[in-house]
């Protein structure tokens, strides 16, 4: 167990959070949310000793081992992947190189022959003998094949030392989990492996992450920063997320009888139980669920901007007809003879693990890059908005204010109508003068949802456009595009951005393509094994 006592942390002038008392119990799971700055991070690096607090404690019971996920991809450069999976486990490897370096002298006496004994005792009560079988176990299972596990961590792709370094947090049975953002680079089989892992873990897991879905499949509560406090709250992101808005809602309807909340409220919370899986986290959810009352629950202090995509003109009957494209990229064939046809309603998620080939697509049929062979035809009513996944071509070396940038492709000059556009992406008086190469990459992704929004089109492109938005602006664009009356294509990484948006899906490979007119969890049913 965790436990957190008047815990306060301030830069400067500038409070993080103060007076934070929590207790954090094995067998949950606990996603601290926040804003992006409220300090989620730096509440996990006091959690694991990285850095100190102004004021209060963190307790930790004593011989519980606290696991974190590191962060410096080459900090292992010169160890080999199995050792460095091992390494989780700092007692264990201690043991290992001591026993290997006592077995390795030439003059082995018997007061080192006692010392080995006692290590090969300590060797097995920590499970030694099948350390190699765990870490191989959990490299296989995060997707790093047995033929790797013999190199030096510097062989390895970026990605797959995400994956290395994961296994190493989660090796040897620790007590407390501490993750930051662990499913970032993973695909989608590590990441439902991961999962899986996290929902049987017997220990105390506290996890920083922008994946919503993954917050709720694992998670039993959520530790939101907010107010400059940290609030524990039962249940997955979803329940906190729908809980908070009800309770903004009510806070607004201050004329509503006390009992017409709580039975909003008890209806609320039983949907929720209801939908719960059949995982232990979720079981036990279930039963907090049950009893939360009313002054349980808060409304959130997050801005969440407002994305709303409204077509100028419906799509006719012909829309994109796409026949024959083939495409190579410095002579290796990145697709071949990709054909469909695009039809009145369509929302297609184009999902894959080279994300090359989507945005090759994307750029073909926007008309950045010619395709090798085969044609597409757009309809003659349809117009375009694109989000391509890197805009660096929309803001490098541009010296304007947002409301200059944005009047670029505006027909309408008005400062007031421009002005109307940012400020539904939470650029208000002045954020909307500020000069566009001092913006952050959310707040540019911000600027091009703007964009899009004033264009009025009747088609949608977007090539990863979850990529450097925080969970506020996620669930925005998430819920514009879900509710938006035209036709989207899109890529991402974001679950539940396309199991609640798409109703095909396309992977197109090399050599290929699966169309398949279903959601992206019946897709995901269909491949398993």
């Amino acid at each position: 167990m965790i436990n957190v006592t008047n815990l306060s942390l301030r830069y400067g002038e500038r409070k993080l959070f103060e007076d934070v008392h929590l207790k954090f119990t094995p067998g949950n799971c606990y996603g601290v949310i926040g804003a992006n700055g409220a300090g989620k991070s730096t509440f996990l690096k006091i959690l694991s000793g990285e850095i100190e607090a102004n004021t209060g404690d963190v307790h930790i019971t004593s011989g519980v081992r606290v696991s974190v996920l590191k962060q410096d991809h080459y900090q292992y450069d010169g160890v080999e992947v199995l050792e460095t999976v091992i390494m989780g486990n700092p007692k264990l490897n201690q043991i290992i190189k001591e026993k290997d370096a006592l077995y390795g002298k030439a003059d082995f006496s018997d007061e080192d022959g006692m010392r080995a004994a006692e290590l090969e005792a300590e060797f097995a009560e920590l499970d030694g003998w099948e350390a190699e079988s765990d870490a191989s176990s959990l490299l296989q299972g995060l997707g790093i094949d047995t033929d790797l596990h013999y190199k030096k961590m510097s062989e390895l792709q970026g990605s797959e030392k995400v994956k290395v370094l994961l296994a190493q947090a989660l090796f040897g049975k620790p007590g407390i989990l501490i993750l930051d953002e662990p499913t970032n680079h993973l695909d989608i089989k590590s990441i439902s492996w991961l999962e899986e892992f996290l929902i049987n873990f017997d220990g105390t897991v506290i996890v920083v992450s922008h994946d919503r879905h993954f917050l709720n499949k694992v998670c039993t509560h959520m530790a939101d920063v907010d107010f400059g406090k940290i609030k524990l709250f039962a249940g997955n992101y979803d329940f906190w997320y729908e809980s908070s808005q009800l309770a903004l809602q009510m806070m607004k309807d201050q004329n509503r009888k006390k009992e017409e909340k709580v039975k909003q409220l008890q209806e609320f919370i039983a949907r929720f139980s209801a939908n719960a899986s059949k995982s232990k986290q979720a079981t036990s959810r279930k039963k907090i669920l049950e009893k939360i009352s009313l002054d349980d629950i808060q409304p959130s202090n997050r801005r969440y901007p407002y994305v709303g995509f409204k077509p100028e003109r419906e799509v006719g009957n012909d829309i994109l007809m796409v026949e024959g494209l083939t495409k190579s990229i410095d002579g290796e064939k990145i697709f071949d003879n990709v054909s469909f046809t695009v039809n009145k309603g369509d929302k297609i998620a184009f999902i894959g693990s080279n994300e090359l080939i989507n945005s090759t697509l994307f750029k073909i049929l926007t008309g950045e890059l010619e395709a090798d062979a085969g044609y597409y035809k757009w309809g003659v009513t349809i117009t375009k908005a694109y989000f391509p996944k890197d805009n660096s071509q929309y803001f490098n070396d541009v010296n304007l204010s947002l409301v200059d940038w944005l009047r670029q492709f505006s027909e309408e000059k008005s400062e007031t109508y421009i002005r109307g556009f940012l400020g539904k992406m939470l650029f208000s008086g002045e954020e909307a003068l500020k000069h566009v190469k001092v913006l952050s990459g959310g707040e540019r992704v911000r600027c091009m949802l703007s964009k899009m929004m004033l264009s009025s089109a009747n088609v949608l492109i977007l090539d990863q456009p979850t990529n450097h938005l925080d969970l506020e602006s996620i669930t925005a664009l998430n819920n514009g595009i879900r509710d938006y009356k035209s036709n989207v294509l899109f890529t991402s990484h974001d679950h539940q951005f396309i199991q609640t948006i798409a109703n095909r899906i396309i992977e197109i490979t090399p050599t290929g393509m699966t169309d398949l007119s279903i959601t992206y969890d019946e897709y995901l049913e269909s491949i398993k094994g």
